[in-house]
């Protein structure tokens, strides 16, 4: 019976199992190859003229070639800096907005509901123009900064991090000028995001936010209201309630949303090939995800992309098995 029960289910899922197959792990496997190769983008990737060189993409995109590896580490200082801030803002942010719209003395949910939620079904590439035409030199923001006298004429474009302005943007000390890492002085991974990337992380908040309101507001719905009232009947206070109770309910839906928003912090791509300077201003909002197109697609070095892209990968599982762990540790 159970051999029946087997031979049936897998005849079910057969074909999805087919589908992954053909469009999920066959496209990774062929990328595994590409980025131990010298496939020159012509031909099959399996043709006689490629030949297997090893680690020696990646060994390119970690120091073999100076300005591919300078441009890999700005790349991973942009990101990193993406992730550390879009991560836990919009995290907190949906989190707020989920309890609410949760209140039930709150009149109109549903109109809250769909405001909070409309950035996130609209075009990246459409709020990504609007985005930039806000932050142009005629936009609206540049205007009313200018009338508060806050900036000068290329503000936008100042390559200089936040953490630099804002300690005045003189010269850093020369311990942490002369030395770095993946071509990238210390100084330049402590001064934070530019002026320009850090706009887009403030975009990428707003966009996503909605989404994870969603998550946790079903999670909210699915705790009750029960529990919430034997805690007050108890005597516990709503930050006790919130800290004892509501906290420790909420922890899966707050790993997924972590996880979420960490995969697709470490994804960025579409807002960064949108704004069409390729990085720009001085490749201050360069991306790994963005660096891997223009090296694969652009510059025609395959192997060099695809080996960016597994690192990525890498970062990502990374990242995401700290993430659980400083979680698991934290809820304890």
């Amino acid at each position: 019976m159970k051999k029946r029960q087997t031979r049936a289910g897998w005849a079910f899922i057969s074909p999805m199992v087919i589908v992954l197959g053909l469009f999920l792990l066959l496209p990774v496997l062929m990328a595994a190859w590409v980025a131990v190769s010298d496939w020159s983008g012509r031909g099959a990737p399996w043709g006689s003229g490629v030949h297997f060189v090893g680690l020696q993409n990646f060994g390119d995109v970690f120091g073999g070639d100076q300005i591919a590896t300078s441009r890999f580490g700005t790349s991973l200082r942009n990101n990193f800096y993406y992730v550390l801030l879009v991560v836990p803002l919009q995290t907190a942010l949906s989190l707020g907005l989920a309890f609410m719209v949760n209140k039930r003395a709150l009149r109109a949910k549903g109109f809250y509901r769909t405001a909070f939620y409309f950035p996130s079904v609209t075009s990246t590439v459409a709020i990504t123009v609007l985005w930039l035409f806000l932050f142009s030199s005629s936009g609206a923001i540049n205007q009313a900064m200018g009338w508060l006298n806050l900036h000068g004429p290329n503000w936008f474009f100042d390559p200089r991090g936040i953490f630099h302005l804002a300690v005045g943007g003189g010269p850093g000390p020369s311990a942490l000028v002369n030395h770095g890492f993946l071509g990238v002085s210390f100084w330049d991974w402590l001064s934070g995001p530019s002026v320009a990337m850090t706009a887009f992380i403030l975009m990428a908040i707003f966009t996503t936010s909605g989404t994870f309101m969603l998550l946790f507001l079903a999670a909210l719905q699915a705790i009750g209201e029960d529990t919430d009232e034997a805690a007050m009947i108890d005597g516990a206070g709503s930050w006790r309630r919130f800290r004892s109770i509501t906290m420790p309910m909420l922890r899966p839906t707050i790993f997924t949303v972590l996880t979420l928003g960490t995969i697709g912090g470490w994804q960025v791509f579409d807002q960064i090939y949108t704004a069409g300077q390729a990085g720009g201003p001085a490749n201050t909002t360069l991306t790994p995800a963005f660096l891997s197109y223009d090296a694969a697609f652009l510059s025609q070095q395959w192997g060099r992309g695809a080996a960016i892209a597994f690192v990525l990968f890498g970062l990502i599982v990374i990242f995401t098995l700290l993430q659980r762990l400083l979680l698991n540790r934290v809820s304890k």
